[in-house]
Formats: structure tokens, C-alpha cells, sequence
């Protein structure tokens, strides 16, 4: 097929997500390397947004694509209720790289109703009804992770399903207090949150629910001592602690699982993307032992046609080998170190840079109107001039493909980037960037 027709179906035929449908005017991709990928007039982007913070790995591994290719040539599917090796191979990989506390995997298709079912398992296990989850989340789209979701992505689900419960995550940069420490932002935090489960009533609450690491909302870090104070508060109350690691895990932070930067252990993990990269879709649900073993007299509610499908945890098997094989966490760590000097620099340059965040190679540049009062270039939910799909746009124009959401952009590369690629594509942000200081003037 020619460019322009494979452009033109996908405009007809295809309803694209969290987009008006009218203007679209999508890239056809021919292929894909690295950190690279081409139109059909040999155009080359550089992927600094790792798609959709999922492709870790890149395009083009070899190692995963020829383990998809070896279990097609056995099976595609069999049930979940078979013992398939790729399935039973990949749950033990995962369980063995989480904390000492874990026992088993629930299979799902992805990140959204890897949430879904985390919320299943933690009312069915203890018998309570209200699941907490933060403003400023995001934990899918699909009703019951929708509901967990804290921002304008899930108002189109309401009114929404009694027993979630919001509160506020620490987002410093945002708070009117100043505090004296990160730790004393902590104890305010944790104190409301503590006040407001007592509020609505401390035996009815599951399950809290958070994005270990704030994702989509803007890359917000817990301060110091807030996880373990989570950890802390759910154990005072016999509140299950569930760490939303889909995006912020699989090496993203320069962790195999962002928590482990907290030195905590929650009871469930849920996760997608980086177990595969993208190469077939998969999430999961990991459970604690003391959960695992309820279930073994109790029936476990929960079922997927496609859990664990064999394909997609083929790629698993290979793509988690991958990350120890190619030493990837060291590379995280090592081009995090770069990353965080070039994001600083741009704050200090820029007058429209107002925060830079970030940990490993998961960052966003927080964009203002004015640093003394942080106005934001958007007010929150709303950008009726379109200024910032404007920005991105700037940034296409240099391909360098990332994405925005409120005032922030994203800057979260695949996990093999060199540091060479990685200044070589920061110089186009700041090219961007004095562009945006104009535009702001």
C-alpha cells in the first residue's frame, strides 16, 4: 500500500483515541529500529516518549521477536486453564524479581484491567468495599480503572461506582505550604490521608491504589518518607497497599520496580508495558503470599479469555531476560545522570521551564506563564488555544516524538538510548524551548 492510502483508511476506518476525529493527520510508519522509526519518505523520529512509555526496549529486538516467532510455530493460544511453559516461565521470572512476600501472577491484556482486577482481588480478600486512589492519577480508562482515575481522562465515567474515594498526592511544586523538608511535606500528606480514611470509615477501606511513581499527571516523586508512611498507614488500618507500577516499572526509574527506590513491600503490583515492550500485549496482577494462599480455598472471581496468552508471555520470557542480558539498568542510571543535568539546565535557562522532574529515564518539563507565580502555560483540564499540542508540534517539526499532558511534556526514551542520542535529541527541546519563551513574551 501507497503512504497516502494507508493514511487515508486509517482516518476513515479508524476512531483514534483521546482525540477529536476532524484534522487528523497521522504519520504512516514504513519501519523501526532502536529508538527510531521512518515514514515512507525515509523520514526519521526519534521516539523520546518510548511510544506511550511502553517500548523500553526499542524497536527492532531481535531476541523478542524471535521468541514470538519460536512459540508461534508451536501454539499461538491454549487456554489459561493449560499449563503453558512461556506462561509458567514468565510468573516465576516476575515473582522472583519482586520482594520476598510474593507469591503469584494473575495474567491480564494490559495495564487497565491489570487494575480492574487488582481491585477484585483486594475486596474479595478482604472483604471491604472503598478503594482509595489519588487525584492526578491515571489507571486506565476501562470503567472500574477509570473510576480509580483522578484526573479529566475520568470524568467521562461519572457518576462513578460508590466506594472510590479520592485524595491528593504530594505534588510539592503545586502545594500553596512551604515546607521546611520533603519529610515534613511527608507527615502533612500522610496525616490527611489518615484523617480521611477515619472519616470514611477505616474497616470498609480494601485497598489503597496508587501510581508508585506519578505518571501521565507529571512524573510527581513521592518526597522522602511518604511511601514508607503509605506502607505504615495501611498496616495500622489492614489496608492493602497496591503499587501501580505500568508505567513506572520494568527498569523505567532505574529500578526493576520503581517502589524499590522506597525501600517498601506492597502487598499487590500491578504492571503492563515494559514486561513486553509492545511487541504483544500483556499485563498482570502480582499478589502477595498471604493472598495467594487465600485463594486456594476460595474462588478467585476474576478470568480473562486472554490471560497469559502464550504469545505474549513468550515475549515476556525474552524481553525480561533482555533487560539482565543487556545490562539495562545500567544504562538507565547512567543516561538518567545525563538526563537530569540537561533538564536542569533547561529549567535554569528558560523562563517558561518552571519544575524539571525526574528518576531514571522518566522525566517532565513542567511549563509556566510566569516561575515567580508558577501560572501554568494551560489552565488544569483546559487549553482552548491549543498551545500545547502547538509545542509538540514544534517538536515534530525536528522529529523529536514525545507527547504532552496539562502544561507538561515527557520526556521517558527507551531504555537503550546512548547518551549521545540522548544530548543529540535535547539539543531539539532546547531549540523548542526558546522558541516557547517567545511565544510566551
Amino acid at each position: 500500500m501507497k503512504k497516502e492510502e494507508i493514511k487515508e483508511l486509517q482516518k476513515h476506518y479508524v476512531l483514534q483515541s483521546w482525540s477529536k476525529q476532524k484534522g487528523l493527520d497521522p504519520i504512516p510508519v514504513e519501519q523501526a529500529e532502536g529508538i527510531y522509526f521512518y515514514d515512507y519518505d525515509g523520514n526519521r523520529y526519534s521516539d523520546m516518549s518510548s511510544q506511550l512509555v511502553n517500548m523500553n526496549l526499542g524497536f527492532g529486538n531481535r531476541d523478542i521477536i524471535e521468541a514470538i516467532k519460536e512459540q508461534a510455530e508451536k501454539f499461538c493460544f491454549i487456554g489459561p486453564s493449560y499449563a503453558a511453559e512461556s506462561r509458567s516461565k514468565l510468573a516465576k521470572m516476575i515473582v522472583d524479581l519482586l520482594p520476598d512476600n510474593f507469591g503469584k501472577i494473575f495474567f491480564t491484556n494490559g495495564g487497565a484491567d491489570a487494575n480492574e482486577n487488582a481491585v477484585k482481588i483486594a475486596k474479595m480478600y478482604t472483604g471491604r468495599f472503598k478503594v482509595f486512589s489519588r487525584y492526578r492519577s491515571y489507571h486506565g480508562s476501562s470503567y472500574g480503572a477509570g473510576n480509580l482515575t483522578g484526573e479529566p481522562r475520568g470524568l467521562t465515567l461519572q457518576p462513578g461506582i460508590p466506594g472510590f474515594v479520592k485524595f491528593f498526592d504530594p505534588y510539592i511544586y503545586r502545594e500553596s505550604i512551604a515546607f521546611e523538608s520533603e519529610e515534613k511535606a511527608s507527615e502533612y500528606y500522610l496525616a490527611k490521608l489518615r484523617e480521611q480514611i477515619i472519616y470514611e470509615g477505616a474497616g470498609n477501606v480494601a485497598a489503597i491504589v496508587v501510581e508508585t511513581i506519578t505518571g501521565s499527571n507529571g512524573v510527581i516523586i513521592p518526597p522522602k518518607g511518604y511511601m514508607p508512611g503509605l506502607r505504615k498507614l495501611c498496616d495500622e488500618f489492614g489496608i492493602l497497599l497496591i503499587c501501580d507500577e505500568v508505567m513506572a516499572g520494568w527498569g523505567r526509574t532505574g529500578k526493576m520496580f520503581a517502589f524499590e527506590n522506597f525501600g517498601i513491600k506492597p502487598d499487590i503490583v500491578t504492571f503492563a508495558k515494559g514486561v513486553t515492550c509492545g511487541y504483544v500485549q500483556l499485563g498482570g496482577v502480582a499478589v502477595s503470599k498471604e493472598i495467594a494462599s487465600y485463594f486456594d480455598d476460595h474462588v478467585l472471581s476474576c478470568g480473562l479469555t486472554y490471560s497469559g496468552h502464550p504469545l505474549a508471555c513468550a515475549a515476556g520470557v525474552a524481553c525480561v531476560n533482555y533487560y539482565s542480558k543487556a545490562n539495562i539498568l545500567e544504562n538507565v542510571n547512567r543516561c538518567g545522570k545525563v538526563l537530569g543535568q540537561i533538564l536542569e539546565s533547561l529549567k535554569e535557562k528558560h523562563p517558561c521551564v518552571g519544575d524539571v522532574r525526574y528518576i531514571g529515564l522518566f522525566s517532565s518539563i513542567e511549563l509556566v506563564k510566569d516561575k515567580e507565580t508558577k501560572e501554568p502555560v494551560v489552565p488544569y483540564g483546559k487549553d482552548p488555544e491549543g498551545i500545547m499540542p502547538k509545542i509538540v508540534g514544534m517538536l515534530k517539526a525536528k522529529r523529536f516524538m514525545t507527547y504532552s499532558h496539562e502544561n507538561m511534556i515527557f520526556v521517558s526514551p527507551p531504555l537503550i538510548i546512548t547518551e549521545e542520542q540522548l544530548r543529540e535529541e535535547m539539543v531539539k527541546m532546547d531549540e523548542v524551548l526558546t522558541e516557547v519563551d517567545k511565544m510566551l513574551d
